[in-house]
């Protein structure tokens, strides 16, 4: 956690740096706001992770050795070991003494940098894997666990099971902690199985929600959707343009080519310049593959809506883009009526007169002309 909050708040720092188009003007801010980051996280492992970082992965190691096999064992495995050569190369750079705020400690800070980034990323499974030597209340069994499985699937018919919180266990099983709710009054009860399915149990029972999780069998490390996505990796993507400066630049504009032009920039399918709703269109697409690997089926569900409203994206980024181009080729412009406020009157100004100022009065005894 800590980690995260240094993390993010170098992103903030380098957000405010970035133009319209992405690109960093402050160079030595940016350089300033790294050096920060490196030098707090660098602090923080020091302090409170360096001189346990051994015990931890035995220990993670061990819970893995008293599991039921899995499959995915290995590759648990293989992460620890991924973070005990990021600890050696940790202990290795730090063997040198640097001067508080030298050159010397902002190159050492930096070359911590990728590997303290991997204990980051991979602290949930190493934590989950050391909370697998606590251990759970009994499961109900027999005629109590029936019971309480009849009166949990009573609730989900009414609509008053309320699930809140979900994880895999080291059997394989999904177990979910949720509020069941009789007769205004609620208890939290610990499930095992797909609630969408019909063969699911209950677990065990609490009147609180820490203590149901504390009794409840620990949570296994979750998966990914993408294995080789990091948090921490840097992202370099294609400049986008805000689709608030879009809404600007048509609430300003005067041709109708200018408002084309912003249908345009939030449309663009190109690879180097994906405008806002084509990578609307992939957000809903990546949820419904999150959704489909649930592997549930209220996941299998979302996952279906998700791909259908990609899909009624893509269509309205199309028609949209079909739009533009009509738009362009009308060559309009805006008629001259529509004209601005002034930003600095309040009131308009005086007219200008229209008439020629009386003369003067002509003699009695001139003749009267008459229409």
């Amino acid at each position: 956690m800590r980690f995260s909050v240094i993390h993010l708040k170098c992103e903030t720092a380098l957000d405010t740096l970035r133009n319209r188009h992405g690109t960093i003007t402050d160079t030595t801010a940016a350089v300033s706001a790294r050096t920060e980051r490196n030098r707090d996280a660098a602090a923080a492992f020091t302090e409170h992770l360096l001189p346990h970082t051994q015990k931890l992965l035995a220990t993670a190691r061990s819970a893995i050795d008293s599991m039921p096999p899995a499959r995915h064992h290995g590759a648990w495995l293989l992460l620890l070991d991924d973070l005990d050569h990021a600890a050696t190369h940790i202990h290795r750079i730090l063997t040198d003494t640097t001067p508080p705020g030298s050159g010397a400690a902002r190159e050492q800070h930096r070359a911590l940098w990728p590997y303290l980034t991997a204990w980051a990323e991979h602290s949930l499974v190493l934590t989950n894997l050391v909370g697998q030597h606590r251990t759970p209340a009994p499961e109900f069994t027999g005629h109590q666990q029936a019971a309480w499985t009849d009166r949990a699937h009573a609730a989900r018919e009414r609509g008053e099971l309320e699930p809140f919180e979900s994880w895999y266990d080291a059997q394989g099983r999904l177990i979910t902690l949720a509020y069941l709710v009789e007769d205004d009054a609620s208890t939290v009860v610990v499930l095992a199985g797909d609630l969408d399915e019909p063969h699911w149990q209950v677990l065990g029972q609490d009147d609180n929600e820490y203590r149901a999780g504390q009794s409840a069998p620990p949570p296994v490390p979750p998966g990914v959707l993408r294995p080789r996505v990091s948090r921490y990796q840097q992202h370099i993507t294609a400049p986008e343009v805000r689709v608030q400066d879009l809404i600007h630049d048509v609430a300003v504009a005067h041709q109708s080519g200018d408002v084309a032009e912003a249908l345009f920039a939030a449309t663009d399918d190109t690879a180097h310049a994906a405008g806002p709703l084509v990578h609307l269109s992939s957000l809903v697409r990546t949820a419904g593959e999150f959704a489909d690997a649930l592997d549930t089926r209220q996941g299998r569900n979302a996952a279906a809506h998700l791909n259908f409203i990609a899909g009624q994206l893509g269509s309205l980024t199309r028609e949209l883009h079909q739009t533009a181009e009509e738009l362009s080729a009308a060559v309009g412009v805006l008629p001259p009526h529509r004209a601005p406020h002034p930003r600095l009157l309040t009131t308009p100004a005086p007219a200008s007169p229209t008439t020629r100022p009386p003369s003067t009065a002509a003699p009695a005894t001139a003749p009267v002309r008459h229409r």
